[in-house]
């Protein structure tokens, strides 16, 4: 079985929509089916300045070898800046990669359920749950004013960001996300909080 999911074990055909029914592939080129392992993908959201990167370590600590933890910002490089959904697209595949061994993934960063849902490698996962981290606007323009100079913070950019949050808060019940306000939350009762709403949904 090979680990890409969208190619055929079989005859090697890349198959650019996936079909899955249930745990199983199916190769339309040549018929052939294989199982693999569909889990559930926990995706921590939320606006920049509410708290991901910093509950990010805090949950892979926690976790140990039971869940991998990955930060979506590793991937934001040149090559896929221009084209998000390409981006979107590339993360849904590492993790069901992942997935194949056996251990569920949280993905880190910032994202919308219909950048990943309308997706052609949502097949590959039985679920996605979001987890919103959000903030009043006041405390996420004091945390993202004081970020280094590299991240390239400037005043719009910052507005945009709390813009996000706002659409966020108001849209999260219609688009089945979980939110939870870190404005005056420790870090450590964010991870809390975190780990256990993963724990709670983590296949038995």
């Amino acid at each position: 079985m090979a680990l890409d999911l969208r190619i055929c074990p079989s005859c090697g055909d890349r198959a650019d929509r996936p079909v899955a029914v249930g745990a199983v592939l199916s190769c339309v080129r040549c018929g052939h089916r294989w199982p693999f392992r569909r889990l559930p993908l926990f995706a921590l959201t939320g606006p920049s300045g509410a708290g991901k990167s910093t509950v990010g370590p805090l949950l892979a600590d926690r976790f140990g070898g039971e869940v991998v933890v990955l930060e979506q910002d590793v991937l934001w490089a040149d090559a896929l800046r221009d084209d998000v959904w390409a981006f979107r697209s590339a993360w849904l595949r590492v993790a069901a990669m992942l997935h194949q061994n056996g251990r569920p993934v949280v993905l880190c960063g910032t994202v919308a359920p219909p950048e990943f849902e309308q997706l052609p490698e949502r097949v590959f996962f039985s679920e996605i749950h979001y987890l919103a981290l959000v903030g009043s606007p006041e405390s996420l323009r004091r945390r993202l004013r004081a970020r280094p100079a590299w991240r390239e913070w400037d005043e719009p950019r910052i507005e945009e960001m709390l813009e996000f949050n706002d659409w966020l808060l108001k849209s999260a019940p219609e688009l089945g996300v979980d939110v939870f306000d870190t404005t005056d939350v420790a870090a450590d009762d964010t991870a809390d909080h975190a780990e256990k709403w993963i724990r709670s949904r983590l296949p038995r």
